[in-house]
């Protein structure tokens, strides 16, 4: 990455943490994806047990092989090719200590914007496990939320249904066309986090390299 987009990124994360700290949310500057990795480990005690959602960012930095290899108990909904077994790994998740996801774009003033096709990611979010992790390359970055939910439909989702094999429109034209397809539609759930009722529980690293979609 040049360095001077670099820097301009970094003036630009650290303006988004003073915002996450102002809605209750702590956040984490990263230079890079060594050190966002040794920054999401220390917030992870040992013989937690961990889960995560589907994520390219968490496989791109490697945290998954981290976790499971030291002393955690992970619950990886991923690992299971039968449906059923998947999806019970899901729920199980929202039980977890502690929930690893990236995020799908973050505003200048710091709101969290995910949108989500089974709804596993953004209910862990909202609810359930006692900490959660969020992980966010610098290309998340946006202004506000409509620019947050432009980013999303159309240069996340249409790549991201490439991956799946989802027969979407955005899949052939790289735009969203807000389909309503069972089986097939990937953002079902749209979620706005503005503000963490509980102290400590949702922690946002931020890397300064593109990461994920």
């Amino acid at each position: 990455m040049d360095k001077n987009v670099k820097a301009a990124n970094k003036l630009k994360m650290e303006k988004i943490i003073k915002n996450l700290e102002k809605r209750n949310m702590m956040g984490y500057y990263c230079d890079s994806v060594d050190e966002a990795v040794e920054q999401i480990m220390a917030l992870i005690p040992e013989e937690s047990e961990v889960a995560w959602g589907g994520s390219i960012t968490l496989g791109e930095i490697g945290i998954k092989e981290k976790l499971k290899e030291g002393n955690y108990q992970v619950n990886d909904p991923m690992s299971f090719t039968d449906p059923q077994q998947a999806l019970e790994a899901r729920r199980q998740a929202l039980h977890s200590d502690v929930f690893l996801s990236s995020l799908n774009a973050i505003t200048m003033d710091g709101e969290i914007v995910n949108i989500d096709g089974t709804g596993n990611r953004v209910a862990a979010i909202v609810f359930g496990p006692k900490k959660v992790i969020l992980i966010a390359g610098a290309n998340k970055v946006v202004l506000n939320e409509a620019d947050a939910m432009d980013r999303i439909r159309n240069d996340a989702c249409p790549p991201n249904c490439i991956r799946l094999d989802r027969k979407t429109p955005c899949a052939l034209t790289g735009k969203c066309s807000e389909c309503l397809i069972k089986g097939a539609t990937v953002c079902c759930q749209l979620l706005t986090t503005r503000f963490s009722g509980i102290d400590d529980r949702i922690h946002v690293v931020l890397v300064n390299e593109t990461l994920g979609y």
